[in-house]
């Protein structure tokens, strides 16, 4: 086989798989190479988010609000049940199937795109700009030659120190999605977005959920009023949150047993079954080879690249998580595709204030943009519209009527500089936000836009009209 390539991609995640296939649509000739493997030895490319993470994830969380409907909700609309049961090895079975459905979609699109996939490690090992070389370790090595090379190797979860993850009692993300049994008592470190959305889903299927951050405040990366809904409603839901507390010691025996103070400095501990520990991502370089090959890392250990994802190395490229910016995996997508178009010699744009974020609990949250606390510490004057689902036709009929959605615009000029959702399907909601903000929309230019009716779109065009105090339903 020929071992020469124009580009090698050294992982298969969102961001390196993209870069591959739209890399050989583009007329190149591509590797891809993953390390990912199924429990049976097969190969299993999509990264974390495919294997640990955003698929399966939604897998649970949709089959967890399923069975929450069916408790609590079928009643209202006239629909009776008998005895409820939760057969939770179908339900992971289901998640597995899904999870096996997109590691196949993406093994057909590399063949169907003509790309060479390596199942192994990949590391560089030297060699200069228009022959780079790099090493696969897998079932046999081998080493291929690149012009050019993507490194999209992904993260990891951050360790909590005294707290050794083992996935039997104390998980990380691809423990707590694999599950056999419910626990009866859950805790979570740390309140981000894999903490809310793991600790949705044990809580829905009847696990008492307690979670502890570190922070004073809940989500502080989002926009305060939407995180102050969010609690309250978290809370109602039954999901214990504390706030500022400082971990002091982990142990296990039978349960586990969490010492820590609270946030007015008294010594508490909770012992829960399990305990799930979501502080964080790190980005994975160990084994990329990269002090060898003079591969520059920033500060946190991140690939230091500059705006057009090239590292200080001529042709050798990074994108995804083990670079700065979100670690989101459509972030990592659209670097993916502008890298493949930068190597082509073609035009390519990613802007990283319209990247939008999704927390999928329930209700979700999803926003784009800049949040008020941002906008006052920065200076800028600013008109704000908001409108609740309570007073959306489409939200009543679904029985879901949580939440708004906030459209903050400049005072001046009226460009929309940011929108934020709590509510039911907030992570589609967000996409007219994103659409409008890449544009460079005004708030009336939403509000003069005919939206169908009903629909939860609605409460876009609702809110943009409450910039202008001048809502329509509400």
């Amino acid at each position: 086989m020929d071992q020469n390539f124009d580009v090698v991609v050294i992982g298969a995640g969102p961001g390196g798989y993209i870069a591959a296939i739209r890399a050989a649509q583009l007329g190149l000739k591509v590797a891809c190479i993953d390390q990912w493997k199924t429990a049976q030895g097969k190969p299993a490319p999509g990264g974390t988010c495919t294997n640990v993470g955003c698929i399966p994830s939604k897998a649970l969380l949709q089959s967890s609000e399923n069975y929450e409907h069916a408790l609590h909700g079928f009643a209202d609309h006239g629909i009776k049940i008998g005895s409820l049961s939760i057969d939770l090895a179908q339900m992971q079975k289901r998640k597995n199937k899904v999870v096996k459905q997109n590691n196949e979609g993406i093994l057909y699109l590399f063949k169907k795109n003509k790309v060479t996939y390596f199942n192994g490690q990949g590391a560089l090992v030297g060699g200069k700009p228009e022959a780079w070389q790099v090493k696969v370790t897998g079932a046999s090595e081998q080493t291929l030659t690149a012009k050019h090379v993507v490194v999209a190797t992904g993260s990891s979860p951050r360790e909590l120190p005294g707290a050794s993850i083992d996935n039997k009692q104390i998980l990380d993300n691809d423990g707590a999605l694999s599950l056999e049994a419910i626990p009866s008592t859950l805790g979570v470190i740390g309140s981000g977005v894999i903490g809310l959305e793991m600790g949705s889903v044990w809580r829905r299927l009847g696990a008492k959920v307690t979670i502890l951050e570190a922070l004073p405040s809940f989500l502080g990366a989002v926009d305060e009023t939407v995180a102050k809904e969010a609690k309250k409603i978290f809370e109602k839901q039954g999901l214990e949150i504390q706030l500022g507390v400082n971990i002091q010691q982990v142990k296990k025996d039978a349960a586990v047993h969490i010492t820590y103070t609270d946030s007015q400095g008294a010594e508490k501990t909770l012992t829960v079954d399990k305990l799930i520990i979501s502080i964080g991502r790190i980005p994975n370089t160990q084994g990329l080879n990269a002090p060898a090959v003079g591969l520059t890392l920033d500060e946190r250990g991140f690939v230091a690249v500059d705006e057009d994802c090239k590292t200080n190395l001529a042709n050798i490229w990074a994108v995804g998580d083990v670079v700065r910016g979100p670690m989101l995996a459509h972030k990592a997508e659209e670097e993916g595709v502008a890298v493949a178009q930068r190597i082509a010699g073609q035009y390519a744009h990613v802007e990283f204030n319209h990247i939008p974020w999704v927390i999928y609990t329930s209700p979700e949250i999803a926003w784009v943009g800049k949040t008020e606390q941002q906008l006052k510490q920065e200076g800028i004057a600013y008109r704000v519209g908001s409108f609740p689902f309570m007073a959306n036709g489409r939200a009543r009929a679904l029985g879901d009527t949580q939440g708004f959605v906030k459209m903050i615009a400049d005072k001046t000029t009226d460009r929309i500089l940011g929108v934020h959702v709590i509510g039911p399907m907030a992570s589609e909601l967000i996409a007219e936000a994103v659409v409008a903000m890449e544009f460079g929309a005004s708030s009336e230019d939403i509000a003069m836009i005919c939206h169908a009716h009903p629909s939860l779109s609605e409460s876009m065009k609702e809110a943009a009209l409450g910039v202008d105090q001048r809502s329509l339903n509400f």
